[in-house]
C-alpha cells in the first residue's frame, strides 16, 4: 500500500470533515489565465457545498466565464496533523432569492450559530444583494496525515 492510499479519508471521514467549520479556499480562473484565489466560509445546499457572495465578485465574474472550480479545506499545524480535502468540480452560480438566502442561513448556522428572529432581517437584506455558489464536485482528493501515526 503506498503512503498516499494510508492517509486517504474514508467518505465517512470526509463527510464529516466537510461538515466541521473550516474555511474554503476557493480557486477560480481569472481572465488574465492566472488563478484568483479567496477564503470563504461555506455551508450547504441540497447536501452539496455553497457560499454566497456579491454578484460582482471577481470569482462570481470568473465563474460566470469559466465554471471549473478547485476548494481547498484544510486544518492541523504539525506535520502529523495535517488533514484536508480538496474538492474539484464545477460552479453553478443561483440568483434565485430563496437559494441565496438558504446558502445565507447556511453559512450563518455554520459558523455564528441558530437563526433568531432578529438576525433573519439581515439576512434577507443580504440576500437581496448577493448570489450563491453552488460546487458540483466531480473529484476529491483527501489526506489525513494522523493515519501515518507519525512514521512518514
Amino acid at each position: 500500500m503506498s503512503r498516499r492510499d494510508q492517509i486517504k479519508m474514508t467518505p465517512e471521514e470526509i463527510d464529516a470533515f466537510l461538515h466541521g467549520r473550516h474555511v474554503m479556499n476557493v480557486a477560480t480562473l481569472g481572465g488574465d489565465g492566472r488563478i484568483h484565489l479567496v477564503a470563504m466560509w461555506y455551508g450547504f445546499l441540497h447536501g452539496k457545498p455553497a457560499f454566497w457572495t456579491y454578484g460582482k465578485s471577481q470569482k462570481v465574474v470568473n465563474l460566470r466565464r469559466d465554471a471549473h472550480v478547485t476548494c481547498l479545506l484544510e486544518d492541523g499545524v504539525e506535520y502529523a496533523e495535517l488533514r484536508g480535502v480538496e474538492l474539484v468540480g464545477t460552479a453553478r452560480v443561483l440568483d434565485r432569492f430563496d437559494d441565496v438566502l438558504a446558502v445565507g442561513t447556511s453559512v450563518a448556522e455554520r459558523y455564528t450559530g441558530p437563526v433568531t428572529d432578529e438576525v433573519r432581517p439581515f439576512l434577507e437584506a443580504q440576500a437581496r444583494k448577493r448570489v450563491a455558489v453552488v460546487i458540483d464536485v466531480e473529484k476529491v482528493v483527501s489526506w489525513d496525515h494522523a493515519k501515518l501515526r507519525g512514521t512518514y
